[in-house]
């Protein structure tokens, strides 16, 4: 399809090509910010990640962040080498050298760092870790509702590769996306292993029936701080919200339906496996939420 869009489109910025990227306790220009071919990152996706939003000059829901980047490296028994206070200065550094005060986006990365030798096992990784954040100007710029395809691919179980894992290793969500481009989707809509409806490859899903919000259990998917917030959200003001099972059934048969990720915060679903949902626009529930998402962010980066 002609159109097609992504979930993380942004508007052009020139000034984009000329930031400064925070690499191993240097703030470099762009073209410098380069790890080994023996990063084990590069090698084999080993390594975890966070992305974070600045908004008038705060990094929202960080400590949310922070909790998340440091258990999933406790969970892959990797040491980041750097305090939580070290990993926040290094956000506000690389922000303060790109001049930036809303309106940007940083992806926080840190692999096992550089291998000895081109193999699998960890203690190969002799120098490391490696830790880089680039931060780019980025506006959300969603042209239409976004489309999506059910694919065959699941999140992993937790002893297979853990959802909740936010990894360097995104094959399978990759795989998702590109079933959902052949399909001329935007994005990839993905089961959990009974054949609920859990995520899509890039974001937390949600679905709106006779006013109620549902999203998946959260027992298979990404645990998403946005997902959460919109969750406190609705309890906080008396909107009905579920996690629970439901279907592909109850899906197409929603009034509403809505992405949630820390890029576009709430992002409209208009069409799902050819089916128009609701009127095939962002509706009132989400429109609420958003509302009430913006003024959570403005309380919270004030």
């Amino acid at each position: 399809m002609t159109d097609h869009q992504t979930t993380h489109q942004a508007e052009e910025d020139a000034r984009n090509e000329e930031i400064l990227i925070w690499l191993n306790g240097r703030i470099v220009p762009k073209a410098e910010a380069l790890v080994s071919v023996y990063d084990s990152g590069f090698m084999l996706g080993d390594g975890v990640w966070e992305g974070l939003r600045l908004y008038n000059g705060t990094w929202a829901f960080a400590d949310d962040h922070l909790d998340r980047l440091f258990e999933a490296a406790k969970a892959i028994d990797l040491d980041i080498g750097m305090t939580r206070d070290a990993v926040i200065q290094a956000l506000i550094d690389t922000q303060t050298a790109n001049g930036m005060t809303t309106d940007a986006h940083a992806r926080l990365m840190v692999t096992r760092g550089v291998k000895s030798r081109p193999f699998q096992h960890p203690s190969l990784s002799k120098r490391g870790p490696t830790v880089t954040i680039i931060m780019e100007h980025s506006k959300p710029k969603i042209a239409r509702p976004i489309r999506l395809a059910t694919v065959p691919h699941m999140r992993g179980l937790p002893m297979t590769q853990d959802p909740k894992l936010n990894s360097h290793s995104k094959l399978n969500c990759i795989l998702a996306c590109i079933a959902a481009e052949k399909a001329g989707a935007d994005e990839a809509l993905m089961l959990d292993i009974h054949g609920f409806v859990n995520t899509t490859n890039a974001c937390n899903f949600f679905i709106v029936r006779k006013g109620e919000v549902w999203t998946s259990t959260g027992d298979y998917c990404m645990n998403g701080i946005t997902r959460q917030k919109v969750i406190d959200l609705c309890r906080a003001n008396d909107i009905p919200v579920y996690e629970r099972n439901y279907s592909l059934v109850d899906t197409y048969g929603a009034d509403e339906a809505f992405l949630t990720g820390t890029f576009g915060a709430q992002t409209p679903v208009g069409e799902i496996d050819g089916r128009t949902i609701g009127t095939g626009e962002m509706g009132p529930v989400t429109e609420r939420i958003q509302a009430l998402y913006k003024g959570l962010i403005q309380q919270e980066c004030a």
